[in-house]
């Protein structure tokens, strides 16, 4: 079989030269992820728990946060791991799940935040007709395919990977993803090439869709304080989650292709972390901080209120 690779593992060498202080790292990291819980699990509790907060926006709420530790369980617990250990190695199946978890995260996102534009939009919108439209059937069938579509896309995206013939195993990263993957193969694969630019593209739309759906939110708003309100109370937590989503990503991906090779390693870890920090750490708190019935419950679990 010509198109399988012999490569049974990789290394990860952007771990090299952080034996002086990788325990601090550790218990940086460690504390990240933490936090990364904590914050993401309280949004998601108390969507749960409370009956009132059952309506579709903070349902697709609900999943984004379920889909930041969904993300970055595919990072942290093999980032932390490998802090402890001298030798920073992965299997090459590890690799591909690795990749295949980071980048549907970040697939799914895009779709989760596809939905809650589409959400706002009909609220604010049409909303004699949002009862009609938003129904608990259709609410299902919103989440379903927003969780679906990535993960048919990045499954697809996986198997050209994985058969691509491979003529190294030096991945020069702290995790692996598909692109890397393929930076190491002996020869060109269309498949390849053409299935990435597909995922791009479709996404692409969709941060389109979302900055047309706000433009037109925007025009819609400027003549009622009421939707105003709507759109400030509602809207604007999820324009910043869009903002955060897109400039990590779109940071760590012109990092990764144009970025100096001269900055030391630190650095350059830190740029590859970045959509594995910010955007879990501050969406769930941008959320939880505007939203003013998700802070009220918070605060009255707090204060020991019954929800």
């Amino acid at each position: 079989m010509d198109n399988v690779s012999e490569t049974t593992m990789f290394t990860l060498s952007g771990l090299s030269g952080t034996t002086n202080y990788r325990h601090t790292l550790f218990a940086l990291t460690l504390l990240c992820y933490c936090v990364i819980w904590l914050v993401n699990l309280t949004i998601i509790v108390t969507i749960v728990v409370d009956k009132n907060l059952h309506e579709p926006m903070y349902i697709f709420l609900c999943n984004l946060c379920i889909n930041a530790i969904y993300g970055t369980a595919g990072f942290y617990p093999k980032f932390l791991t490998d802090l402890l250990s001298t030798i920073h190695v992965i299997s090459y199946a590890g690799c591909l799940l690795q990749g295949f978890v980071l980048h549907s995260s970040l697939a799914a996102d895009f779709s989760i935040l596809a939905v809650m534009a589409y959400d706002r939009y009909v609220a604010i919108c049409r909303p004699l007709m949002y009862h009609s439209v938003m129904t608990t059937q259709r609410v299902c069938v919103f989440v379903f395919i927003a969780w679906l579509v990535p993960f048919c896309l990045l499954f697809l995206s996986s198997i050209t990977t994985l058969r691509l013939r491979l003529c190294g195993s030096n991945i020069p990263k702290i995790y692996c993803i598909n692109h890397l993957v393929g930076k190491l193969s002996c020869s060109a694969s269309i498949a390849h090439v053409i299935i990435p630019a597909f995922n791009y593209t479709f996404y692409v739309l969709h941060i389109l869709f979302i900055v047309w759906s706000y433009m037109y939110l925007l025009k819609k708003c400027q003549f009622s304080a009421e939707n105003r309100s709507k759109f400030m109370q509602t809207c604007l937590p999820h324009l910043l989650c869009l903002i955060t989503v897109v400039a990590s990503l779109l940071f760590d991906l012109l990092y990764m292709r144009f970025g100096s090779k001269k900055l030391p390693q630190g650095v350059n870890n830190f740029m590859s972390m970045e959509f594995l920090i910010i955007p879990p750490v501050i969406n769930p708190l941008i959320y939880g901080f505007k939203l003013t019935q998700i802070k009220n419950r918070i605060i009255q679990f707090l204060c020991g209120k019954r929800l």
